[in-house]
């Protein structure tokens, strides 16, 4: 059987075996980068004692956030070489090679001195391989994302793009979940800290090996086989896209970027640090939770992705810009001061879902703001971009707060103004549907 692909130079066919292969590797690559988010998220209180001790946890928290942030910044790096490697020569080559690099980096974590055995050069390390590691992760975006959605019908395009961000973050954070219950498990307490986080970081080389195997089946993006590159401009993709009209898409593309990485970075990737520090709640507990919320994450990601085929991007964008500017606020100040079993369950969750809904259609939004020639490296920096600036937020909301007990106000105000950003973007973008 084949399927009827409505592609930007004529109709493509495309086999189901493709389609489902196509959609998998996605998945599985954009998975992997947020592995690598949770794992360290899932560890910072150790990591922050261990790289970057303090005797204050908020500020050793801020250090563990901000060689986070390092990592964001180089991700933009990643997505210009990258994404200019698969606009120039197709999608599949840079997908292995960035894929199968996050994983190597990621283990090699589990392999550094701590500042007991080494002084001042282990965090000098550790911050050198986020270096590394931001780079390969801002390759993963600029390529696992076009290959899929270019590959399938534009009647699918916002369900699929929400299963590959959203439902592959989820999934990332599952294994992530499911990795620190067993060695929490098998490493207990004081154990942890010296043994289970290295053991949370060697499972990432099971992503590079299971990557490879999975890549080596993945056939080239059509739509980028049948590019007419004679009627391609000569010049760089990343000239191309800084120059007009692209420049302007590319701008206004980072309120919404912005704003939804400002929302995910505040909400999953800050939930198990709020869990563990401000409420204090048990390493078991709190995986409990942390798995609960990735399949809520799942749910979330690949329904609103799915409402943006249905009544557009814009009022997807829209509909989500306000009651997050309302909402998110309001019920991370009750999970702080209404700390009760099923109330923390509930606003965990509720959290979840929106923290993720509001940037489930953005990779096929972006997908569809760029042509072919310049889709992978248009994408990759737009998002990468955006998110990096918002991933710098959790540093801020760590550092401003000062106290523990002042967390819940910051996030709040930071959320706030995070979405008022959002919510401009989604005013002033046009519709973009099956465009």
């Amino acid at each position: 059987m084949s399927t009827m692909i409505e592609g930007e130079m004529h109709e493509l066919r495309v086999g189901n075996r493709q389609l489902a292969t196509a959609v998998f590797a996605s998945v599985l690559g954009w998975s992997l980068d947020l592995f690598d988010l949770f794992t360290l998220l899932y560890v910072a209180p150790v990591v922050g004692s261990l790289f970057f001790p303090s005797t204050q946890p908020t500020l050793s928290l801020a250090a563990v956030y901000a060689s986070f942030a390092v990592t964001l910044l180089m991700r933009p790096v990643g997505s210009a070489v990258f994404g200019s490697y698969a606009d120039r020569h197709g999608r599949k080559g840079a997908m292995v090679i960035a894929v199968i690099g996050v994983g190597i980096a990621t283990a090699a974590f589990g392999l550094l001195p701590t500042v007991e055995m080494v002084g001042v050069t282990a965090p000098i390390l550790f911050l050198i391989l986020r270096l590394i590691q931001g780079v390969f992760v801002g390759g993963v975006v600029a390529s696992t994302h076009t290959i899929a959605t270019e590959t399938i019908p534009a009647r699918w395009r916002g369900t699929v793009s929400g299963f590959i961000g959203g439902g592959g973050a989820g999934i990332g954070a599952l294994i992530a979940s499911v990795i620190y219950y067993i060695t929490s498990s098998v490493f207990p307490g004081a154990a942890f800290a010296t043994w289970g986080w290295r053991f949370m970081f060697f499972a990432g080389i099971l992503s590079s090996v299971l990557g490879f195997f999975i890549f080596n089946a993945l056939e080239e993006s059509p739509l980028w086989q049948q590019l007419d590159r004679s009627k391609v401009s000569e010049q760089a993709p990343l000239r191309t896209l800084f120059s007009q009209p692209h420049l302007n898409t590319f701008l206004v593309n980072l309120l919404i970027t912005v704003g939804g990485g400002v929302g995910y970075y505040l909400t999953s990737g800050y939930m198990p640090t709020f869990l563990r520090v401000v409420l204090k709640i048990p390493a078991a507990a709190t995986s409990a939770l942390l798995i609960a919320g990735s399949l809520v994450t799942i749910v979330a990601a690949i329904s609103v992705g799915a409402l943006s085929d249905w009544i557009g991007r814009k009022k997807t964008y829209l509909l989500f810009g306000v009651l997050n500017v309302i909402l998110l606020p309001m019920f991370y100040l009750a999970l702080a001061y209404q700390p009760g079993t099923g109330a923390v369950w509930a606003y965990s969750l509720a959290i979840a879902f929106l923290g993720n809904a509001a940037y489930a259609p953005t990779l096929i939004f972006l997908n569809e703001r760029f042509p072919t020639a310049l889709r992978a490296s248009g994408t990759g920096l737009s998002w990468n971009v955006g998110f990096a600036i918002g991933g710098l937020m959790p540093t801020f909301v760590s550092l401003t707060s000062g106290s523990v007990e002042a967390l819940p106000v910051a996030l709040a105000i930071f959320l706030a103004g995070g979405f008022i950003i959002y919510l401009i973007g989604a005013i002033v973008i046009p519709e973009t549907k099956r465009r």
